[in-house]
């Protein structure tokens, strides 16, 4: 039986004291320690996978697979055979091991269209891994820019450029003008977890503080399961990643995340019920490391109804 963890249920009660109860008659149908059918055949076409994973101090990362579709096959509704390595420089290759921990996001922006998985690494080989399903949930459409990848192959050792925590222009211009971002969290006992957001581009505040960037990101009305920001209530840590759907160019972020739940900038900020926001603690560019290009983006209607910081 499916049940929301006392993170998740912690933001359920702030919105809503009675939403909790509500909330576990969902959990019970919607979050399955099994895949369906229609998830397993969805994994199997994708060109991309986001995944999150945790370092050696316990900080999120977010990262993305890439290969040809079919690369990700699922042969028994609790495993998930992955057939592809992380790119050069990704943090993944790092924390790839043995019943390691991860959260699975597979999208498929033209259509929309999402489904999460989480588990644990069951087996490691040379050009893949296998996972054991733990957790597996759909997600709505909201908020998706639908585009369409086109593979171009894969890039000769594409240069890795390491971020601090005060970020490059480069880093901050790739935040400041996404539509796009993914965002990796844990709990203790919880496992991990990756997530979409989309936005206007302009909907990153990048923010030069004393000796570290400060990044804001507005969280509008979903579906109330605050995965999310249910783990960083329990543990106050985020990985983030952006795509340059342009170039291949991945930003990788870690740092440490709060939830502001009011105040002038939650009320001024269109479609924001609250706001996330992150310490980078660093990061890294993977330049041209995605061997995918994305068509122009058509924004999700949703977006009509928020705003920008620009």
């Amino acid at each position: 039986m499916g049940r929301f963890h006392d993170g998740e249920q912690q933001l359920q009660k702030r919105v809503d004291p009675n939403l909790p109860r509500r909330m576990a008659r969902t959990a019970e149908i919607a979050l399955r320690d099994f895949m369906p059918d229609q998830h397993r055949d969805f994994f199997s076409i994708l060109p991309t996978l986001v995944v999150g994973s945790i370092d050696e101090r316990g900080r999120p990362w977010a990262s993305m697979l890439a290969g040809t579709p079919g690369f990700a096959t699922s042969p028994d509704p609790v495993t998930l055979q992955v057939n592809a390595r992380p790119v050069p420089g990704d943090m993944l290759a790092q924390h790839l091991k043995h019943d390691a921990q991860l959260g699975i996001l597979g999208l498929q922006p033209e259509t929309r269209r999402r489904n999460r998985m989480n588990g644990r690494v069951t087996f490691l080989q040379d050009d893949g891994f296998t996972v054991h399903v733990e957790q597996s949930f759909g997600n709505c459409p909201q908020y998706i820019q639908a585009r369409l990848p086109r593979l171009v192959g894969a890039p000769n050792d594409p240069p890795v450029k390491p971020e601090g925590a005060v970020l490059s222009p480069r880093a901050g211009l790739m935040l400041a003008g996404t539509d796009t971002l993914f965002i990796a969290t844990h709990a203790k006992d919880e496992g991990v977890d990756v997530s979409h957001r989309g936005g206007k581009p302009g909907f990153v505040k990048v923010e030069q503080k004393n000796g570290y960037t400060q990044l804001t990101i507005p969280d509008f009305r979903g579906n109330n399961f605050f995965n999310t920001l249910g783990n960083i209530a329990l543990d106050p840590r985020a990985g983030l990643l952006v795509v340059n759907y342009d170039s291949g160019d991945l930003l990788q972020l870690t740092g440490q995340a709060e939830i502001i739940w009011d105040g002038p900038e939650v009320e001024t900020f269109q479609g924001a019920l609250r706001l996330l926001r992150l310490r980078v603690d660093e990061g890294r560019i993977l330049q041209g490391a995605l061997p995918i290009r994305w068509s122009q983006p058509a924004y999700a209607m949703q977006l009509l109804e928020t705003g920008s910081w620009a």
